[in-house]
């Protein structure tokens, strides 16, 4: 059986596209410059205002690229505002995807079991393999990727998608071109421009050069137009897409594959929300014949299981894909992982394998049915005011249109008029300027709470 025969069942940013920085921390006055821009983000590493040492070591030129905080920190910053201008207000985040209920007991007693056992002579354990411990690799193979052609040394756990994506672009160095969905995840553009693979931002477009940005909207079912798609060498495809919700199928998936491999290109396929799907559409890009040749898969248990803060994540290399010289890509990865990483914590370890159990593996379609049900609740509230939403079936986020008006000034008038956080679509691509992301991450009565206040507002 595959992780594709899984369904579970419906009972129910970014500083990518901020302009660019052509300062010159060399000078005074233009460090001062830079110091007053950061004050919009946490994320950007600046010298103090009161510094008046400095050292003879240039900063990196592409960290300057991004000129502005990373989009969730810089949501962050403007709710903060908000409730000390607003101290008495309730104030609802359904904005950054953070899971907000209560991990099952059955994995936590699996990490406390593991953690009580550190404490025993019998128990300790340090450093475990960087590639992650062999029966969970075992694990996830046997049940995301059973009949797929994924084995267990393919495998490699991490303590995240989001820091395997940095090492993946690690991987592949500052010589290589990417694309990526318009709109797409922030980190797949920030990552590239820390890397070097960019040029720089445009404002009038707002791209940047050297990335290539394939669009996907509503009058493409949100899956670019291939044919319109200039050659790269890495192509970054998230599904389901996060911000858009929307999951591509399996002719859509066969069709990009085959673009990848009469290109020569590698498909980075983020498949962190895969178990949200239910309509049998794929879940892994290796349902997809061919796609061992041309892709790297990687996942997470953050969204499953309730695993953002504990953090435990795997990517797939496949054995069979290799570089153009014929060298494999996974002993390069292996190295990278060797070099970089010391193996992901091995309570968190112990609460992947119960996830992956029989009772755990119900109890995190239990969890996922439940945010399933608030993102129905939200997709109905908003179809019911009239707009046009798309997502909430195959994931936990609803793409919401608001045309004729920018994304941030919708953000700006829910958190204003509604207290609620969204997310503006703007900072996941300039194809997501006009919508909002709303996130069904919520307790039960915050969303229907937030529907009342929204119908309040938009009625």
């Amino acid at each position: 059986m595959s992780f594709s025969q899984f369904a579970s069942p419906i009972s129910s940013s970014s500083s990518a596209f901020y302009g660019a920085s052509n300062l010159n921390t060399r000078t005074e006055r233009k460090i001062s410059t830079l110091v007053r821009s950061s004050r919009i983000g946490k994320c950007v590493a600046t010298p103090s205002e009161k510094t008046a040492y400095t050292t003879n070591v240039s900063r990196n030129g592409n960290m300057a690229k991004l000129q502005a905080g990373y989009l969730f920190p810089e949501i962050a910053r403007r709710r903060t505002a908000h409730m000390q201008k607003y101290p008495d207000a309730q104030v609802i985040s359904l904005g950054i995807g953070d899971t907000t209920e209560p991990i099952p007991e059955v994995i936590t007693s699996a990490m406390a079991l593991k953690a009580n056992a550190l404490s025993t002579l019998e128990g300790y354990s340090g450093y475990g393999a960087e590639q992650g411990d062999k029966r969970l690799r075992a694990a996830i193979a046997s049940t995301y990727y059973r009949d797929l052609g994924i084995e267990e040394s393919d495998i490699f756990v991490s303590d995240g998608a989001k820091c395997d994506i940095s090492r993946l672009q690690l991987l592949f160095g500052s010589n290589v071109k990417i694309a990526v969905q318009d709109p797409s995840y922030p980190v797949y553009v920030d990552t590239g421009v820390i890397m070097g693979q960019t040029r720089l931002y445009q404002k009038d477009v707002e791209k940047y050069g050297n990335i290539q940005y394939m669009r996907c909207t509503p009058e493409n079912d949100f899956f670019p137009d291939l044919s319109t798609v200039s050659r790269a060498d890495i192509i970054f495809f998230c599904s389901p897409n996060n911000p858009t919700g929307s999951a591509a199928t399996r002719d859509q998936l066969t069709k990009l594959v085959q673009f990848a491999r009469d290109n020569g290109s590698i498909i980075i396929y983020d498949s962190a929300y895969a178990m949200f799907i239910s309509d049998g559409s794929p879940r892994s890009i290796y349902e997809i014949p061919g796609a061992k040749e041309v892709a790297i898969e990687t996942s997470s248990f953050s969204k499953y299981a309730g695993f953002t803060g504990v953090r435990l994540g795997w990517t797939v290399v496949p054995k069979e894909l290799l570089y153009s010289d014929g060298f494999p890509v996974a002993k390069d990865f292996n190295r990278i992982v060797c070099t970089c990483f010391n193996g992901a914590s091995n309570i968190a370890q112990a609460g992947a394998l119960a996830c992956l159990s029989p009772e755990g593996f119900k109890a995190m379609q239990d969890m996922i049915s439940f945010y399933k049900e608030n993102a129905q609740l939200i997709v109905d509230t908003f179809m019911s005011l009239g707009f046009d939403v798309y997502g909430g079936k195959n994931a936990p986020y609803a793409w919401v249109h608001f045309p004729g008006r920018s994304s941030w000034e919708v953000f700006a008038e829910i958190l204003e008029k509604s207290h609620l956080v969204t997310t503006p679509g703007s900072g996941f691509g300039p194809a997501g300027d006009g919508f909002i992301r709303v996130s069904a991450f919520c307790h039960r009565g915050n969303v229907l709470e937030a529907s009342k206040r929204l119908k309040e507002l938009y009625k």
